[in-house]
């Protein structure tokens, strides 16, 4: 959207395009109304991360019509938290008018669309570390998306505490991050560790994975805003796309806006 603003700028200085021409490209801009949904086509430059969809609650109908939209407007696209029975209704017109297919992962319940290619850009690298094999659809959807902003992702599966051997042996990961996505269900711990340990910013997402005392995720939420490491930044229950994009965010060097990321 910038290089196509951008590119709008240049031609009505050089007068290919008429200031008539000008205002009709623009009149949807910066946001558009679907009736249902008022899509901000503007956040991409305001914020560096373009709108995402956020698939819950919504009719294959009007997923298949947000995504319509934003592709036309030149955006990546993601939706997330899109069931697969939802997805099965409205994939294949996910996909129509381009020739480029979106991809959906069933395991973070993710769908993701972009006309090009995407290099990572990032300062470094995002460690998303993910406590037990149950946690791996948030940790997925985290690393998925970190992905499709840009961002070399490295996975570490299955490191939680209850084997601290197991992340002792991927300190060199650790080490090299440029920020750490720590996601862990039960007690919370392994924020608190990770912390103790790196000297970037972890991101703790607490999940919902637990038993009875863990109250679907707040024992996990609690310990994680109680950690006495320092440094620990923690976002809601299963929010791996919160996390993603923080972590974005923070990968980004100084002279290299997010946005571009996202061209």
């Amino acid at each position: 959207m910038d290089d196509r603003l951008r590119q709008l700028v240049r031609d009505l200085a050089d007068g290919t395009v008429s200031p008539e021409d000008g205002f009709n490209s623009l009149v949807d801009f910066p946001s558009e109304d679907l009736g249902f949904a008022c899509l901000d086509h503007h956040r991409v430059l305001r914020q560096g991360l373009p709108e995402v969809v956020y698939g819950e609650g919504k009719t294959p109908e009007q997923v298949v019509a947000i995504v319509a939209r934003l592709k036309q407007k030149g955006h990546p696209v993601l939706v997330t938290r899109l069931d697969e029975e939802t997805y099965r209704s409205c994939g294949r017109d996910l996909d129509a008018g381009h020739k480029i297919p979106g991809h959906y992962d069933s395991l973070s319940r993710l769908w993701t669309w972009n006309e090009k290619p995407i290099s990572p850009r990032g300062e470094g690298s995002i460690v998303v570390a993910c406590a037990g094999t149950s946690d791996l659809p948030v940790a997925e959807e985290a690393s998925l998306v970190a992905e499709a902003f840009g961002n070399k992702v490295i996975r570490l599966t299955d490191v939680g505490v209850a084997g601290l051997h197991r992340l002792m042996d991927r300190m060199d990961d650790l080490r090299q991050a440029r920020v750490v996505i720590a996601v862990a269900g039960m007690e919370g711990a392994l924020p608190s560790v990770i912390a103790g340990l790196v000297q970037c910013p972890v991101i703790a997402v607490p999940t919902s994975v637990g038993y009875g005392t863990s109250f679907g995720g707040i024992a996990a939420l609690l310990a994680m805003l109680n950690s006495c490491a320092s440094g620990v930044t923690v976002v809601n229950i299963d929010n791996g796309f919160g996390a993603a994009c923080a972590a974005t965010l923070i990968n980004q060097p100084l002279s290299t806006p997010a946005r571009e990321q996202t061209s």
